[in-house]
């Protein structure tokens, strides 16, 4: 059900438009997350690797595809919020096309490039292979993901958190179901693991569907609304490039961390995929609360209640800061469970791997507050329709990680990487401050 966010207590608002968010998003996660765990239990440590040591490519084209159609998709909720329902329709419309559009693109151009890349990348070649079978998969499903994705943001547009969150538990499900069939009953490996992703995204993707048609006419077009547009085209594009953007050059960042990741061997990079899965659930609550910022900021900017934006922020920066540190205490103590479940107690190099896992959970966890804030407002300028700072502050990222790549990880090891995500929260966090206070004090006068 859509949600208007105009009126009502902030703090309250974006607290239980999170609370669906948290769980939407984890399942999202959890995607990956069984991929790992799964490959990681009955394929074996080189196995885990090789699923692991994609993450960095998969992030650069589906990271672009999460940012763009949360960029393109800020717009819809503004016209929400400013009561336009005809604009809504076109916005939906417009995001329909330039979404499939960008898979095509997108799928045309890394689907070729998936063993160049890996190699590039200095895969080590025990588990090369592994890595281009699981990785052509992703790439060649890359218009189901994005569809999934699109419609997910349309409706979380609206107001409506929890719809979205059930149907991915679904799909969620499936996938649960779908990936041990493949994998220990088929013995399709891990080409079998990633198939079952995509399979249950598609099922995902049309569930969504569905429910669109039957539930929410406001996101149904018709096909007037499809027609050509500039204005209408470039007011879409100014949020969702700088977006996709954004998300694909932190991915760089993480591409080059990667590689130097693989000059330290198996084991590392199979402890740095395992504590990658753990860190991207932990972080989904931050990430929620952000999403919930910019969905709260468009439709209120939209409705010109620039005052409650203000409130907004502030309740929420509380909300994701508890959440950061509590989460932060639980992985720095249980972090050692977590990662055992990914290798196994008896498996040949556990014990290095979960230590080594370790140090990186301890190092995140302990600096996760900083990521809760910077995705305060990074998120709040987004839904304002900002894209110049955030992008700014996602090369920042960039730079930060290739310096840990480049510097840390020549003189400190893999302790290097595991201040990398740290050094570019910071990095990021600067001028994403700095612009929220001087657009603040622009809302104040406004």
């Amino acid at each position: 059900m859509t949600k208007n966010m105009t009126a009502g207590d902030p703090g309250r608002l974006i607290f239980f438009f999170a609370l669906p968010l948290i769980a939407g998003n984890m399942m999202q996660q959890l995607y990956s997350f069984v991929d790992t765990l799964i490959v990681g239990r009955f394929l074996g440590v080189n196995a885990l690797a090789a699923v692991g040591c994609t993450g960095s490519l998969m992030f650069l084209a589906l990271g672009f595809i999460m940012g763009f159609c949360t960029g393109i998709t800020i717009y819809t909720g503004q016209r929400f919020g400013a009561d336009d329902a005809a604009g809504v329709r076109r916005s939906a419309a417009m995001c329909i096309l330039l979404g499939m559009l960008t898979a095509l693109l997108l799928t045309a151009f890394v689907f070729p490039l998936t063993r160049p890349l890996l190699i590039l990348m200095e895969t080590p070649p025990e588990i090369l292979d592994g890595a281009v079978d699981f990785l052509s998969i992703i790439f060649a499903g890359l218009m189901v993901f994005l569809l999934l994705y699109l419609q997910n943001c349309l409706i979380r547009a609206l107001g409506d958190s929890t719809t979205p969150t059930v149907i991915l538990g679904i799909t969620l499900a499936i996938n649960v179901v779908l990936e041990p069939i493949a994998i220990l009953v088929l013995d399709l490996g891990i080409p079998g693991a990633a198939g079952a992703t995509v399979a249950a995204q598609a099922i995902g993707m049309l569930v969504f569907f569905l429910y669109i048609r039957r539930r929410i006419p406001a996101l149904c077009p018709v096909w007037q609304d499809f027609k050509p547009d500039a204005s209408l085209l470039a007011a879409h594009l100014r949020l969702g490039l700088p977006m996709g953007l954004q998300s694909s050059v932190i991915a760089l960042g993480a591409i080059i961390l990667q590689v130097a990741l693989n000059n330290l061997g198996a084991l590392p990079v199979a402890a740095y995929a395992a504590t990658q899965k753990i860190d991207a659930v932990a972080v989904m609550p931050m990430l929620s609360f952000g999403y919930a910022m910019a969905a709260y900021t468009a439709q209120n900017y939209g409705a010109q209640q620039y005052a409650r934006i203000r409130a907004g922020v502030h309740a929420c920066l509380k909300m994701s800061a508890a959440f950061a540190v509590a989460i932060g205490i639980l992985l720095i103590a249980f972090g050692t469970h977590l990662l055992a479940l990914f290798v196994g107690a008896d498996a040949q190099g556990a014990e290095e791997v979960i230590v080594y896992g370790q140090t990186f959970l301890t190092v995140n966890g302990s600096t996760y507050i900083i990521l809760a804030v910077l995705l305060v407002y990074r998120n709040v300028l987004q839904g304002l329709g900002q894209s110049v700072v955030p992008t700014i502050a996602g090369a920042m990222e960039l730079v930060m990680r290739a310096g840990a790549a480049i510097f840390l990880c020549a003189h400190l090891g893999f302790l290097g990487a595991c201040l990398a995500n740290p050094l570019a929260w910071v990095g990021a966090g600067i001028p994403v401050v700095i612009a929220y206070f001087w657009t603040e004090k622009t809302l104040r006068s406004a």
